[in-house]
């Protein structure tokens, strides 16, 4: 029998711990006769008695399983740990506040079932959201589409699914500072899209405050893109040429064609446009290094040249 792993970091979310559990277990009894479960909760440090009442629960079902932090981590490292611990076939992540709808889970393990090996939540509006998180989202998926390699759906979650297989690859990954879609967008694979509606939340407010996620925003163009790096670099260049064409303009107009329009920069006005020029020079110096940099950065990183959906070995055919 093929099993089937929930994972659900929870930081603060004492009342709204039993509610999703309940709500798991009613959609998968469906499912009982043909994939056993784990349910994982990952306790990202709480405050509150969110530990308390899944241990309660870790009592009652033997499916469920607490991965407990010693302090509060972020929500990307608690995903991730709930990916090194889990043993199922597939894995469904979901939020522990119930915006994602739990009766959708059918659906994720369906479309599985047709060989999907990541499914993709993606919310088509929140309830909750006000007009200036909803224009921060679109800018930033603007922005992170137009420098990374891989394009990532606008308005996705981390409310997925993922085949043993990936699970496996994502496992592989080293860096600290991540954004875990991202890194899962990154390994490719066959996916496929189910979008939502996000609910209310059931209970307590919401923990990702507004610098989290400028927070989680700059830690996601570092880490999936190295433009940020060379920024410098380019800016270098742009100047240099332009700073350089102006200034040959001066020159050969003022002293050796005599150009009227030329002869009206001053010495300390010519002055400005050399010193601007070197400026340039030393920015596209920082560019130069900034490559040496990146090759560094990818090479800590030590994620795979390549990934594999599956290997066959023709030896053992």
């Amino acid at each position: 029998m093929k099993s089937i792993s929930i994972i659900i970091p929870a930081y603060d979310e004492e009342m709204n711990i039993r509610p999703l559990y309940e709500k798991i277990a009613e959609v998968l009894d469906p499912f009982k006769e043909k994939y056993s479960r784990e349910i994982i909760f990952v306790n990202d440090g709480s405050k509150d008695g969110t530990g308390k009442e899944i241990k309660r629960l870790t009592r009652d079902d033997s499916s469920v399983k607490l991965v407990d932090f010693s302090r509060n981590f972020g929500k990307e490292i608690a995903t991730t740990a709930g990916l090194h611990y889990c043993s199922g076939d597939a894995c469904i992540i979901l939020d522990a506040d119930l915006q994602h709808p739990a009766e959708l889970i059918p659906d994720f393990i369906r479309k599985w079932e047709q060989g999907f090996e990541v499914v993709i939540g993606v919310r088509k509006k929140s309830q909750s959201d006000s007009q200036i998180r909803i224009l921060g989202s679109k800018l930033f998926y603007k922005i992170l589409n137009s420098i990374i390699e891989t394009e990532i759906m606008p308005n996705s979650t981390d409310f997925r699914l993922l085949d043993r297989v990936v699970i496996d690859e994502f496992n592989r990954f080293t860096e600290t500072q991540r954004m875990t879609r991202g890194l899962i967008d990154w390994l490719g694979f066959r996916r496929e899209y189910i979008h939502f509606e996000a609910n209310k939340r059931l209970h307590g407010t919401a923990s990702y405050s507004f610098f989290k996620l400028v927070k989680l925003a700059l830690n996601s163009f570092i880490s999936l893109s190295l433009v940020p790096l060379k920024l410098a670099g380019y800016l270098g260049i742009f100047i240099t040429i332009f700073s350089g064409i102006i200034g040959f303009y001066i020159m050969i107009g003022k002293y050796f064609f005599g150009w009227h329009f030329a002869s009206t920069f001053s010495d300390a006005e010519n002055l400005a446009i050399f010193i601007v020029f070197l400026v340039g020079i030393i920015l596209t110096s920082i560019g130069l290094i900034s490559l040496y940099i990146a090759n560094i950065h990818k090479e800590i990183l030590h994620r795979p040249m390549y990934v594999i959906r599956k290997h066959s070995d023709s030896s053992s055919a």
